[in-house]
């Protein structure tokens, strides 16, 4: 159903059954999936492409040129994956020559006013809480949930089902499968309660917690810590994970938490 009282670029391609309501503006080289629904107030800017499925809620801006004085102009896109929410007034700008485009997953929500910056990277099945700001070419990892209002410094790599405390201000790469909080941000745990709601065992997670005992619980520095993960632990998807996630770490992983 296309609403008359809306814009609709005639050089965009937008599916029969897409309902868009009142007042949405579609500009050029945008594409929209079957069965989306683009609410009232929204638009939607050149190079933005949407998967089937998705439920866009009035005052969205999806596509807009990126916050970056380094951007002159260049091609880029915004792409956001099927079955994927993007509630009230969230941004999504597209990308820069650094990445070319910026990329949401399938199966995500993104919650009232979320911003996600130029060539950021937002996995599958990703939940991004009220107020939580994706600083530029920020990559977040499938599973992941940051709570309300975390800010996350550009750059950062955020890990597989990792659950990031509201308020947090993330400055270092957040490694899979924990949880994180406290200021400044550090590791507080494995998300055990995350990772058994997506059917990991109880012996995946005993050996998750064993990993990350070795890296925030013995006294080693990362090389050591990852050294005798190497040699002691049975190589396994979940071990491998984390050792490649520190290994490609550039901005270097989130500390242990110690109390006083």
């Amino acid at each position: 159903m296309k609403q008359p009282l809306a814009y609709v670029h005639p050089e965009s391609h937008v599916a029969e059954n897409v309902v868009i309501e009142p007042f949405v503006t579609i500009d050029k080289d945008v594409v929209i999936g079957e069965g989306t629904r683009i609410g009232s107030n929204v638009t939607i800017l050149p190079g933005t492409r949407i998967g089937k499925n998705c439920n866009i809620f009035p005052g969205a801006v999806i596509g807009a040129i990126p916050q970056d004085l380094k951007f002159r102009g260049e091609y880029s896109t915004a792409e956001i994956g099927d079955n994927t929410t993007i509630r009230e007034f969230v941004t999504v700008n597209r990308g820069t020559a650094a990445k070319g485009k910026t990329v949401i997953g399938n199966n995500c929500l993104l919650m009232a006013y979320v911003h996600v910056a130029h060539d950021c990277v937002v996995g599958n099945n990703v939940i991004l809480v009220n107020n939580t700001q994706l600083a530029g070419e920020v990559v977040v990892d499938d599973f992941a949930i940051l709570a309300g209002m975390v800010a996350v410094h550009q750059f950062v790599h955020v890990g597989s089902h990792v659950m990031i405390a509201g308020g947090s201000l993330v400055r270092k790469d957040v490694p899979p499968f924990i949880k994180a909080g406290r200021e400044p941000l550090a590791y507080v745990g494995i998300n055990s309660i995350g990772l058994r709601r997506r059917a990991f065992t109880n012996e995946k997670i005993r050996e998750v917690q064993d990993i990350y005992r070795y890296i925030y619980q013995k006294g080693l520095n990362t090389s050591q810590a990852v050294e005798i993960i190497e040699a002691e632990m049975p190589a396994s998807p979940e071990r491998d994970e984390i050792l490649l996630f520190i290994k490609d770490s550039k901005r270097g992983i989130i500390r242990g938490y110690f109390p006083d």
